[in-house]
C-alpha cells in the first residue's frame, strides 16, 4: 500500500517538475519576445503586456489609439520577431471583397495549353493582419 502512495506521488512530483520546466520556458520566451519589441517601440510596455496575454491566449487584438503611438510599428516587429506573416489593408470607398480574401486566377500551362484555376490568398491569410482605415477626404469636403 505504501509503495503505490509512493508511485503516486512520484508522479504527481514528476508532473508538477515538467509544469514549472514549461512555465519557465515561456516566461524566458516572453522575455525575448518583450526584449526585441522594445528594442524599437518604447514606452508602451503596458500594450506590449497586453498583446502578448492576447497572443497566448490565441485571442485578437484591436490595437487603438492617437496617431503616432507606434501601433503599425508595433504590428510589423510583432511579426517580424515570431517569423510570423504580416500584411496590411487599407480600407478605402472601393474595396471589394478579393482584397481581403484572395482570388482566383485563371493560368495557361504553356506546355499543354490547359487551362486551370489558381488561388492567391489575400492578407488575411496572414498571421498579423494590419486593417488602417483611410481617411483622405475628398476636395471641397469638410
Amino acid at each position: 500500500m505504501e509503495q503505490e502512495n509512493e508511485q503516486e506521488s512520484n508522479g504527481e512530483s514528476s508532473q508538477f517538475e515538467e509544469l514549472r520546466h514549461d512555465v519557465t520556458r515561456l516566461q524566458k520566451a516572453v522575455a525575448k519576445i518583450h526584449a526585441e519589441l522594445r528594442k524599437v517601440i518604447v514606452g508602451q510596455q503596458d500594450m506590449l503586456d497586453l498583446l502578448t496575454a492576447a497572443l497566448l491566449a490565441e485571442g485578437h487584438v484591436l490595437i487603438e489609439g492617437v496617431p503616432g503611438v507606434a501601433k503599425t510599428l508595433t504590428a510589423k516587429c510583432l511579426a517580424k520577431t515570431l517569423d510570423i506573416g504580416f500584411q496590411r489593408v487599407q480600407f478605402t470607398p472601393d474595396l471589394m471583397p478579393g482584397d481581403i480574401t484572395g482570388t482566383e486566377l485563371v493560368e495557361e500551362d504553356p506546355a499543354t495549353g490547359k487551362r486551370h484555376f489558381r488561388f492567391v490568398p489575400g492578407p488575411i491569410f496572414a498571421q498579423v493582419v494590419l486593417a488602417e482605415l483611410w481617411a483622405k477626404r475628398l476636395a471641397g469636403t469638410a
